[in-house]
């Protein structure tokens, strides 16, 4: 796969990942469509790669909404006629205890980082299909799809979510010259340490709803973002497994041995559960 002369659409663009994508697939020669749910955020990051051309368009969209989504889809076709790439890469983060996240702050989160993947697959596909020059989704999951850790189950459960409907929309899309990726990084720099100042819960009352284990665990993220990898090699790098057909991108060595350590509990479990079995 070569990214010359192909239009792709992406989400989350006016920073961070998001943002690097673009800049990335500009320097291979494609045409790009940033998307973004922040107006302001996302003109000043088409003004930093230059401005509008024949090859950079932007249009402000709220991946929760599937209309919002169909609009920009239909800008998309608008502006360049076919789109041969779809990036579902917006995303939020929500740190939580088990009985204390407000069900609200739970909507906010699947609708964004699950339901906002599910709106670009959903309505970006057919257009795919209809030019007939194949194409890829990328889905922006996390190592956090993977892997868990206390006090952030709403942000495991959206990523777990988007990496299984990845690897399942792969073995169907194959078929019709559509593959898919999923991007599963853990520290990358940017904006999404403090994406969960934004949920809805906050909007009532930060002190009210005050959590020492949500505000540690957003520090703690925080920190770890901000010393993270570039948000430019993370773009290169999903570019360059992206064009090998790769359906996962990771980026940390120091996060592989989950990946065995996992495999090994899963195993562990099963046998134990075939014994048992076999034994009754």
């Amino acid at each position: 796969m070569t990214y010359k002369n192909k239009t792709a659409f992406i989400t989350g663009a006016a920073s961070g990942i998001g943002y690097a994508l673009c800049e990335a697939l500009l320097a291979q020669g494609a045409k790009v469509m940033m998307a973004d749910i922040n107006e302001v955020g996302l003109n000043e990051a088409i003004e930093k790669l230059g401005g509008a051309s024949a090859a950079l368009a932007c249009v402000q969209c709220d991946v929760r909404n599937a209309a919002s989504v169909q609009a920009a889809a239909g800008k998309t076709i608008e502006t360049f006629d076919r789109v041969h790439i779809v990036m579902n890469n917006a995303g939020v983060g929500l740190a939580g205890r088990s009985g204390r996240t407000d069900l609200k702050d739970w909507q906010w989160i699947v609708d964004i980082n699950l339901m906002g993947v599910v709106h670009g697959v959903e309505i970006f596909t057919p257009l795919i299909k209809a030019h007939g020059e194949g194409g890829h989704i990328l889905n922006t999951a996390s190592m956090a799809g993977h892997m868990t850790t206390e006090y952030m189950p709403p942000y495991h459960a959206t990523k777990f979510a988007v990496v299984g409907y990845s690897e399942s929309i792969a073995q169907e899309l194959s078929q019709q010259d559509i593959a898919v990726t999923c991007l599963c990084p853990t520290w990358v720099k940017s904006n999404i340490g403090r994406s969960g100042d934004n949920r809805p819960s906050a909007s009532v009352g930060q002190a009210a709803r005050k959590n020492e284990h949500l505000e540690s665990a957003q520090n703690s993220v925080a920190a770890l973002v901000a010393n993270g990898m570039d948000a430019d090699r993370m773009a290169n790098l999903t570019l360059a497994m992206m064009a090998e057909g790769r359906m996962h991108v990771f980026n940390d060595p120091e996060a592989r041995p989950v990946i065995d350590i996992r495999a090994k509990a899963l195993a562990a479990d099963y046998d134990a559960a075939l014994a048992w079995l076999k034994a009754n």
